[in-house]
């Protein structure tokens, strides 16, 4: 939960996220592992960064896709190659995701330079679709 709040404080959501979302997460991931899960990052001190992935199949991709929902590494451990590591490893189908997904997919904030940096670096693009939402509650 730290790592979360950390995450929100540095990259804001244009709304707050309650602690009582990303526990409703971790539940859901637990109870259902298909939808998807959560990976950690431990330096032998602690946990030091974390992602949420979460399962969507896509039709227009083709399949099953992986979507980082979030990601983050601790300030100290930024510039290391673990979100590198991360991503290449699920593009090609690690036994993080547990098999190799039609695409990795991820939303990143416009002010995110450096985030934006590494993606297209990886060889994300951006997409022509624009993500709309429509809250039902």
């Amino acid at each position: 939960m730290a790592l979360v709040r950390l995450l929100y404080a540095e990259d804001p959501s244009p709304e707050a996220v309650p602690d009582a979302h990303t526990r409703r997460t971790l539940e859901a991931f637990r109870a259902s592992p298909l939808r998807g899960r959560v990976v950690v990052l431990d330096d032998g001190a602690g946990v030091a960064g974390y992602a949420l992935l979460a399962s969507f199949w896509s039709n227009e991709l083709g399949g099953e896709t992986c979507e980082v929902d979030e990601l983050y590494v601790a300030a100290p451990l930024r510039g290391r190659g673990h979100a590198t590591r991360l991503l290449r490893e699920l593009a090609a189908g690690s036994e993080l995701w547990g098999s190799r997904p039609a695409a990795v997919c991820l939303q990143v904030t416009a002010d995110n330079r450096r985030a934006r940096a590494l993606y297209r670096r990886l060889g994300f693009v951006e997409s022509k679709n624009t993500f709309m939402v429509l809250r039902s509650r």
